[in-house]
């Protein structure tokens, strides 16, 4: 591959000499006019064109975490709302009965534990009894052994109500939640920008959360911009980046957006690489890469879902040495990304080697070799013979 692209360089080489020389001898005739730009001073840039959608920088999906019907939906897409705001209400009958269970549960372990309480009192107080006795000589050991395994029967009945009573409790904590589940209130501010149910809709939540409505911050937007695998490494965290809505097209003034570059997606956009590669041929397989940056929106301009025109900054020039890229021939003689650029001195035809900053696809940085005002030569015209000389 290496070796084709040098006998291409040298045969452009060669080709580019001939021209050259052909150009000279017409230079020599009063006849021969040539085509000349002027070297001038402007802005350059250097860009990376990428395709984008608009998405919320921070939103959230609101759903529904029991199950019932849905009784009142006061918010509808486009609502501004606030945190804490009453967005849902569920039919609350299942868990209000399933949390009053539990509250009866409640208070029947408590009235066990009473119970078991005053058990507990009189066990202690026959085997205080027969204790008094023992030291009187009145009582048989058989019956302070009774005595003592009453006392600790009574003591593992109030520890066994107790633990029924902790665990009522914890189950009666968790219906309370549910119970609470049926009010949704907002855990954001923003804009609800979608609702996917509606009132007197049945939900059921026992295997998935359902979605019921999804509230932004539109205040901020990110740009999820996809950008081909030839293109990705010259992109960087913190890159200037500027951007068109479509809309914008077809209004008198184009309105751009600045922002910078915040992350790059170390891995393509879609599926894995085992997937991708055994669903698409590697010849014709297209990476892409996914690039986000945020932008201001303070005045609602931007919403969700918009495509973006996106261009990257790779590297910029204010007030520099402009030439067209036509104009550059190469010089393998100085390597292989060495230029010279013809220019017209006093009417004669020269050859000035340059050394290039910045390029985009039409003009290019001259850093040193040329100064402004100098004509390049694009051109040259044969009067007497009708034809033309053109770029290289």
């Amino acid at each position: 591959m290496k070796s084709k692209a040098v006998r291409r360089r040298w045969a452009f080489a060669l080709v580019a000499l001939l021209a050259l020389g052909a150009l000279a001898a017409h230079a020599g005739r009063s006849s021969a006019r040539f085509d000349t730009v002027s070297v001038k001073q402007g802005d350059i840039r250097a860009t990376v064109a990428a395709v984008g959608t608009l998405k919320p920088r921070r939103y959230v999906d609101v759903g529904a975490q029991v199950s019932g019907q849905i009784t009142a939906l006061p918010v509808a897409p486009g609502d501004q709302v606030e945190q804490g705001q009453l967005l849902v209400e569920i039919d609350p009958s299942v868990q209000q009965a399933t949390v009053d269970a539990g509250r009866a549960s409640l208070a029947a372990f408590r009235a066990q534990l009473a119970e078991q309480q005053a058990q507990l009192l009189l066990a202690r107080q026959q085997l205080t009894r027969q204790r008094q006795l023992e030291r009187q000589q009145a009582s048989r050991q058989e019956d302070i052994q009774i005595a003592q395994a009453n006392l600790a029967s009574a003591q593992a009945r109030v520890a066994h109500v107790r633990a029924q009573m902790e665990q009522t409790q914890a189950t009666l904590k968790a219906d309370e939640a549910r119970l609470g589940y049926t009010r949704i209130y907002a855990p954001m501010s923003g804009t609800v920008i979608g609702v996917q149910a509606r009132e007197g809709q049945t939900l059921n939540a026992t295997y998935q959360t359902p979605t019921i409505l999804r509230i932004a911050d539109l205040s901020t937007m990110t740009v999820w911009t996809s950008v081909s695998e030839a293109d990705i490494r010259r992109i960087k965290p913190g890159m200037a980046v500027t951007f068109t809505t479509l809309g914008e097209q077809s209004e008198p003034q184009v309105r751009h957006w600045q922002a910078t570059v915040r992350q790059i997606m170390p891995a393509p956009e879609g599926s894995t690489q085992e997937e991708t590669t055994a669903a698409t041929p590697a010849a014709t397989q297209a990476i892409m890469y996914t690039v986000v940056f945020d932008v201001d929106n303070a005045d609602g301009e931007l919403m969700p879902q918009m495509t973006a025109q996106v261009l990257f900054e790779i590297a910029r020039a204010d007030q520099a040495l402009l030439v067209p890229v036509v104009a550059l021939r190469p010089d393998l003689q100085r390597g292989p990304d060495a230029f010279t650029v013809p220019v017209l001195e006093q009417g004669k035809l020269q050859e000035k080697p340059v050394s290039l900053g910045v390029r985009n696809r039409h003009q290019v940085q001259v850093l040193e070799g040329l100064a402004q005002g100098e004509q390049i030569v694009l051109a040259v015209v044969a009067a007497e013979h009708g034809w033309r000389w053109l770029q290289w």
